[in-house]
């Protein structure tokens, strides 16, 4: 973009997004939002959006959160976490990549290099696990784009895999049936890389200014990035670290007082940031026609912007399907949901039926590869999985997991062995999932549910007494979350008890037609379970009675 349109840019900096572009004479295409019943508000986001069929019908998701993070193997944020002085991926960068001030997360990228994604192979083995839709990372915090960008040179296409990740991605998922999204976290890289302008408050190298606050685009003549501006990377330094902290502790604790600060507001100082947000965020929608698009924020991000975001996604939906509303937009609310998109509850559940669908994201591992957990054998286990599935579900919610791809693009064997466990699990038992809808009530059971976001944490594992409870097609389906027993009792489906369960004729197990030996009295519904059937993670059960369930 050259300096005039810059300039323009900023001229018109209290006018809305697509009206500063426009007086920016940027295309109406890239600039202006589709048009349709949706306006940018949140009035005609709730009045008019409702979840669609597909997501309700799909229940479960596997997500590539994939980047430039994953090439360390050392876990969540290390972009961020890496000029942190004191913190364990600043020891690892300074270990094994050199001293923030001499090289920095900008080199990183080019040893992304995807040489071993086989994008088809892994999404034949997440199809057989039962995924039916699959979200792939558009960008992160670290403010790189994984796609083909029109508007941000720091891409992949460009640098590092030299791959339209998102594209091959998007290519490879619906040549499978499954219904392709991505996710988009990059409205908080203004703050959040602020970090690589700070400094080591204590040790030999005191006060020397790390990388993202020397670098300049003329630095990068007979380098690798040659022509790309790495404050355009970086986001500029628009809140460092000031000079004369003389403590790792008051760093720190200047950092969470600043850049740390988790809002969705626009950055007053930096509106440049937010219209190049709107314009890499609307490329990515207008060039893949994503069918999900997950914002890792807590509302619409950067105030108007994702509002006018949110409004030209359900309009362009709209052109794509024949005047059909087809998309499902994720944010992770912190109070009660107040509609105009689906709630997504990160590393959580809850703890009763939700009037209105929602889903829960989480990771077998960390979001950004760390080889340790591998080492340590310490990701979460296929039951476990099986099991917040069947309990998301059957409070109306759909489960989306993430499996961490090591930055070469493959997964590793106990990855492999996870998914290839929840594969043999959906595949016998996954009827009692798609397509269902929640009962009257969701089940019943010792283990309690904590609601909200990164509860899973303390979450204590479910037993086979715990029954969950799913419904499809006038048949109930009942799933115990952990093998049972001799015989499954439901004392929920006892005659005369207030869930009106009323009679049953024939109870089967799911994925074989024998009809299973049972007893129904006023202390429940009792089942016979042949060990040949059994399974390790819990079966499901279908009952059937004279009328509707």
């Amino acid at each position: 973009m050259n300096l005039t349109k810059r300039a323009l840019i900023k001229g018109a900096a209290g006018t809305g997004v697509a009206t500063a572009l426009h007086a920016a004479g940027i295309a109406p295409g890239h600039a202006q939002s589709a048009p349709g019943p949706f306006s940018a508000n949140w009035d005609s986001l709730i009045a008019g959006y409702r979840c669609p069929d597909w997501f309700r019908d799909a229940k479960f998701g596997l997500w590539a959160h994939w980047g430039a993070q994953c090439v360390p193997e050392a876990g969540d944020w290390y972009a961020r976490n890496m000029y942190l002085q004191g913190n364990a991926q600043y020891n690892h960068f300074t270990k094994n990549y050199g001293h923030p001030a001499d090289t920095g997360f900008i080199d990183i990228y080019p040893k992304w290099k995807a040489e071993n994604w086989r994008p088809g192979e892994l999404l034949d083995l997440y199809k057989k696990a039962g995924a039916k839709y699959f979200v792939a990372m558009a960008n992160h915090h670290d403010n790189f784009d994984a796609y083909d960008s029109k508007f941000h040179a720091w891409n992949s296409v460009r640098v590092g895999p030299k791959k339209d990740i998102i594209g091959i991605w998007a290519k490879a998922a619906r040549a499978r049936g499954l219904k392709f999204g991505v996710s988009n976290h990059s409205a908080h890289a203004w703050h959040w890389f602020q970090t690589a302008y700070g400094y080591d408050p204590e040790g030999p190298r005191k006060g020397e200014r790390y990388d993202a606050f020397k670098l300049t685009r003329f630095d990068g003549r007979g380098k690798w990035w040659n022509g790309l501006d790495p404050q355009e990377l970086y986001g500029g330094a628009v809140m460092p670290l000031p000079d004369g902290i003389n403590t790792v502790a008051d760093a720190n604790a200047w950092h969470t007082r600043n850049d740390r600060v988790w809002d969705e507001k626009a950055p007053l100082h930096n509106p440049a940031f937010t219209r190049q947000w709107y314009l890499r965020c609307k490329d990515l929608i207008d060039s893949y026609k994503p069918d999900l698009v997950y914002f890792d924020n807590f509302d619409l991000p950067l105030g108007q912007a994702g509002i006018d975001m949110a409004a030209h996604y359900y309009n362009a939906s709209m052109q794509w399907h024949g005047g059909k509303l087809e998309a499902v937009l994720n944010i992770k609310p912190q109070e009660a949901p107040r509609g105009g998109y689906v709630a997504d509850v990160e590393r959580g559940m809850r703890a009763e039926i939700s009037p209105e669908p929602w889903q829960t994201d989480t990771c077998i591992g960390q979001w950004h590869y760390n080889r340790r957990l591998y080492d340590q054998k310490r990701y979460m286990s296929a039951a476990t999985v099986i099991h917040r599935l069947c309990d998301i579900v059957s409070k109306n919610g759909n489960f989306l997991l993430s499996v961490p791809v090591r930055g070469d693009g493959s997964i590793d064997s106990e990855e492999r062995r996870i998914v290839q466990e929840i594969a043999g699990w959906m595949g016998r038992f996954g009827d009692a999932i798609y397509g269902t809808r929640p009962w009257k009530i969701y089940g019943e059971g010792p283990t309690q549910v904590g609601a909200g976001m990164f509860g899973e944490q303390t979450q204590k594992p479910f037993t086979s007494a715990d029954i969950r409870f799913t419904w499809k097609g006038g048949d109930l389906f009942a799933i115990c979350l952990g093998r049972p027993a001799a015989s499954i009792d439901i004392a929920s489906l006892a005659k005369g008890a207030p869930s009106g369960a009323g009679g049953v004729e024939r109870v089967e197990m799911v994925g074989d037609r024998t009809p299973l030996t049972y007893k129904h009295d006023g202390a429940g519904l009792h089942v016979q379970i042949p060990e040949a059937l059994s399974h390790a993670f819990g079966v499901a059960l279908r009952i059937r009675g004279p009328g509707p369930m």
